[in-house]
């Protein structure tokens, strides 16, 4: 996959803590190549309080194209854009950021598609769904936009941050104010869409990020965490035949997006 490098290779990041299990890197390397594009995409590995000045320094780089962004570092990714897509300004948060031909930083953020694209995929349409959705960071706030964006009839969200949960309640429900947005617990009773955005279940012994027996049959499912495969809450669902959307189903399908738009195909 990698015989292709040479010193004409486009290099990308991708920025994380932690980032061992991201599965990015050989993915968005194998369209990129598969698309006829001599690029590679890097993992980095950088805390939070390192993040600003290794970007800042990163963006020197001039074979640097685009960096990709995961957890925790969304929102702080923003600030380094010169241009924000729509729903990036709404949400202040990017989880792509891409050179343009001027030499300025446009960002985007694609979770939100990508996480709804793949509870599609698993059967699960979020149109006229009650949905819960847990974690209102970077990814949260993506995914909760997208589910409203796709006609879900009520969002409840639920953080461990009130105040970081109450302003993207404020934020939604400005730009979706004929739709239910309110603050929810750990009890997904009564809801038909339970949407996980925390790394809840990617390392053994993590508590669920929902209290799994009460998970009614039929209820749609997504789960952003990507190791392992299947977390107990993916388990769970598909032990009471409900339809379920992994974290890898998810980057499977943001992946062609997260590329279109480094590649500069998609434009904010």
């Amino acid at each position: 996959m990698l015989g292709h490098l040479d010193g004409a290779t486009r290099l990308y990041l991708i920025l994380g803590d932690p980032i061992a299990q991201v599965r990015s890197p050989a993915g968005l390397t194998r369209l990129m190549a598969a698309r006829g594009h001599n690029g590679v995409v890097v993992p980095g590995h950088v805390a939070a309080e390192d993040f600003d000045a290794l970007v800042a320094a990163a963006k020197r780089l001039r074979n640097l194209d685009g960096i990709v962004v995961t957890v925790p570092h969304k929102f702080a990714a923003a600030r380094h854009c010169d241009r924000l897509s729509g729903r990036a300004r709404l949400l202040g948060a990017v989880n792509v950021l891409r050179r343009e031909a001027d030499g300025r930083w446009a960002g985007e953020m694609l979770d939100g598609a990508g996480f709804v694209a793949a509870l599609r995929a698993a059967g699960a349409e979020p149109a006229g769904r009650r949905a819960l959705l847990v974690g209102a960071g970077g990814a949260g706030s993506a995914i909760g936009a997208e589910l409203l964006a796709a006609g879900v009839a009520a969002l409840a969200i639920h953080d461990t941050d009130p105040a970081r949960r109450d302003a993207l309640i404020a934020r939604l429900r400005a730009a979706w104010p004929a739709v239910p947005v309110a603050a929810g617990g750990d009890d997904p009773a009564g809801f038909t869409l339970l949407a996980n955005a925390t790394p809840a279940g990617m390392r053994p012994g993590d508590p669920p990020p929902l209290r799994l027996e009460r998970i009614a049959p039929g209820t749609a499912v997504g789960d952003v965490v990507t190791a392992p495969a299947a977390t107990p809450l993916v388990a769970a669902a598909r032990a009471r035949g409900c339809p379920a959307a992994t974290g890898t189903a998810m980057f499977e399908a943001q992946a062609a997006l997260l590329a279109d738009f480094l590649m500069g195909a998609a434009r904010p």
